[in-house]
C-alpha cells in the first residue's frame, strides 16, 4: 500500500503544486473513508500532560483548516498540528505562492496564513474522531499592526482552548508583514505576558492547555537564546524549533524555504535552544526532516517530539511507515 501511495504522490506532482497539495489531502480523505487505517501500538508516553504513542507529528501548514484531521491521522502519526488560524477568513498572498525545488527536495512558500478562519477550524476540531493530542498553530491577521496582535492571537485562543489539546503560537512565518518583529525581546514580551494571562484565566473553566512558541530558524545563538529567557520568564510550557528559512536565492524572491536545505540551521537552533533551556523543557523539533535518519538526528539534537511538512509533501504516507516501522 504503502509503494503505491509514493507512485500517486509522485504523480500528484506533474500538477502545480498548490493544486496538488489539495489533491492529496482529498485523495487520503476518500482513502480514509474506504476504511485505511494504520493501528497505533498500545504503549505511549506523556508529555506537557498529554500522551502520545509516537514521537512523529505532522507540522501546521499541511491542514489549515481542520478539515483533514481524522484521514492524516489514521496514517499512524502520533499527533497533528492544525493551522495557522486567523481570526478572520484570509486569502492569503497572491497565486503562485508556493513552489517546488526538486533537485534539492524543498519548497518555497509565501502563502500568508490563508485560511477560513478560527470560527471555521473550532467547528473541524469539535467533530474530529481521533483521540491523538491535536494542536493548533494561532496567528494574526494580515492588516492587524503588530501593536495589536496580542489581540488577535488572545481572540484565536478564547476560540479553540476547549476544543484543543496544546496552543502553537505562530510568530515566526515570513510571509506575514513584519510577523518576525514578534521575536523582538520588548516585542515578544508584549506578547506573551497577555496570552499567558489568558490561558491561566481559560485552566479555570477548561483545563490546563499548554503553549508553545513556534520560532523562526534565522536568529543568531544570542537571539535563540533572549526568545528561550522569555519563555523561561513567563512560563511558557513549550518550544517548536523552527519555521522556514528566508536564507535562500529562489526565484520567487521572498517566502519561506522548507525542505532539506532547512535541516541544518533548524537543528542547529535546536541544539542552542536545548542548551540554554535544559534538559526538561518540552521541545519540538520540524524543518527538514525528509527521512528517518533526519528524524533520528533531530531526536538526538534534544527534540522530545517531531513534526514533518516538505518531506510528506515529496514522500506521502510512506515517509511515515519508514520513520515509526524500519
Amino acid at each position: 500500500m504503502f509503494v503505491l501511495l509514493r507512485k500517486i504522490t509522485k504523480a500528484l506532482h506533474l500538477f502545480p503544486p498548490e493544486i496538488s497539495h489539495y489533491l492529496a489531502l482529498y485523495g487520503l480523505k476518500v482513502i480514509h473513508l474506504c476504511g485505511f487505517k494504520i493501528d497505533l501500538p498500545g504503549k505511549f508516553e506523556s508529555i506537557n500532560g498529554m500522551q502520545f504513542y509516537n514521537k512523529l507529528g505532522i507540522a501546521a501548514g499541511l491542514d489549515k483548516n481542520g478539515d483533514f484531521i481524522d484521514c492524516l491521522a489514521s496514517l499512524g502519526v502520533g499527533f497533528i498540528e492544525i493551522g495557522t488560524v486567523t481570526p478572520l477568513s484570509q486569502e492569503g498572498n497572491k497565486k503562485p505562492r508556493l513552489f517546488r525545488i526538486r533537485s534539492s527536495e524543498a519548497l518555497v512558500n509565501k502563502m500568508g496564513f490563508n485560511n477560513k478562519g478560527v470560527d471555521h477550524l473550532v467547528s473541524k476540531i469539535k467533530i474530529r474522531k481521533t483521540k491523538i493530542p491535536i494542536g493548533v498553530s494561532i496567528g494574526k491577521n494580515f492588516h492587524t499592526p503588530n501593536e495589536l496582535a496580542h489581540k488577535d492571537y488572545i481572540y484565536c485562543l478564547e476560540k479553540i482552548y476547549e476544543f484543543t489539546d496544546y496552543i502553537a503560537i505562530n510568530i515566526s512565518s515570513p510571509n506575514t508583514k513584519d510577523l518576525r518583529d514578534l521575536e523582538g525581546e520588548s516585542e515578544l514580551e508584549r506578547l506573551i505576558k497577555p496570552v499567558k494571562e489568558r490561558q491561566l484565566e481559560l485552566t479555570n473553566d477548561y483545563g490546563y492547555k499548554p503553549l508553545f512558541l513556534k520560532i523562526s530558524p534565522d536568529n543568531d545563538e544570542k537571539g535563540v537564546e533572549d526568545i528561550c529567557a522569555t519563555l523561561l520568564r513567563f512560563s511558557i510550557d513549550g518550544l517548536i524549533c523552527t519555521n522556514t528559512t528566508i536564507n535562500h536565492n529562489h526565484i520567487s524572491g521572498s517566502g519561506g524555504l522548507s525542505g532539506k536545505p532547512l535541516m541544518g540551521s533548524s537543528t542547529e537552533t535546536l541544539r542552542i535552544a536545548r542548551k540554554f533551556l535544559g534538559d526538561e523543557f518540552p521541545i519540538i523539533a520540524s524543518g527538514g526532516v525528509m527521512s528517518k535518519e533526519d528524524y533520528l538526528q533531530k531526536i538526538d539534537a534534544g527534540a522530545d517530539l517531531v513534526q514533518i511538512y516538505t518531506g510528506f509533501i515529496y514522500e506521502g504516507p510512506k515517509l511515515i511507515n519508514d520513520i515509526l516501522n524500519q
